[in-house]
């Protein structure tokens, strides 16, 4: 019995409509590409390397998503700020291979 059977047990006389059943549908996850490049550069932050993405043009959702992708890939921290990724330790490499697969354009910053 799947969560849809349980709510009609409960709710027998309510009716699901089409635009909630195609809104379920769509997925979450989607990040649209964009035409510019993605600033990839390496900083030290209070003694300690960090690496910034910058230059995403979508929506701070969307860039969360993103960074949620890519913190999870490397099995890194971070944090969204100031419309900048800020990622714990020096990940360049690996990061911009992550984001041109996903069909991101990158630009190497710096070092």
């Amino acid at each position: 019995m799947d969560l849809q059977d349980q709510l009609k047990n409960l709710f027998p006389d309510h009716e699901v409509s089409e635009q909630a059943l195609t809104d379920s549908s769509k997925s979450t996850d989607e990040i649209p590409i964009q035409e510019a490049a993605l600033i990839c550069k390496y900083e030290k932050r209070k003694g300690k390397p960090t690496t910034l993405i910058e230059g995403f043009l979508g929506t701070d959702a969307e860039f969360k998503i993103l960074a949620k992708k890519l913190k999870k890939e490397l099995s890194v921290g971070g944090s969204v700020k100031n419309g900048s990724l800020i990622m714990q330790g020096d990940f360049r490499e690996k990061i911009m291979q992550l984001l041109v697969s996903m069909g991101f354009k990158v630009k190497r910053v710096g070092g």
